[in-house]
């Protein structure tokens, strides 16, 4: 059985490459379910079914944010960035094209990490 989250020979990709994509699919796996039941409590008229419901959308919450943090710790570009746009007031836009900007200016992507992890480059003594 094949899987569509390859975009290059799996047996190409090294062992971390592979685990990095496999989170990517289920962070997107969990996102779909997040929004299926949102629509499905948004018509929902059930109480008990409701409840239901919404405690399974919160297990679909906590996955996604799990799936999200071990992506983060993989890439640090990307979690800088992030960094720089959630949890923040104001221009959604506007903070993601400064972070952007300053995660870029700081370092960019190296090719390849040292230690063949797929750390784009070291936050160490980076501005957060």
């Amino acid at each position: 059985m094949g899987f569509d989250q390859y975009h290059e020979p799996p047996e190409e990709l090294p062992p971390a490459t592979r685990t990095f994509a496999r989170l990517c699919a289920s962070l997107t796996e969990e996102a779909e379910a997040i929004g299926w039941y949102e629509q499905r409590i948004a018509v929902e008229t059930d109480p008990e079914a409701l409840a239901v419901m919404r405690d399974a959308q919160g297990e679909e919450f906590k996955h996604f944010s799990m799936d999200l943090e071990f992506l983060l710790r993989r890439a640090p570009a990307w979690r800088e960035i992030a960094h720089g746009v959630l949890f923040q007031t104001g221009d959604i836009v506007e903070h993601g094209e400064e972070a952007e900007a300053e995660t870029l200016e700081a370092g960019g992507a190296d090719e390849t990490a040292e230690d063949g992890s797929l750390g784009i480059r070291s936050l160490k003594g980076a501005r957060r």
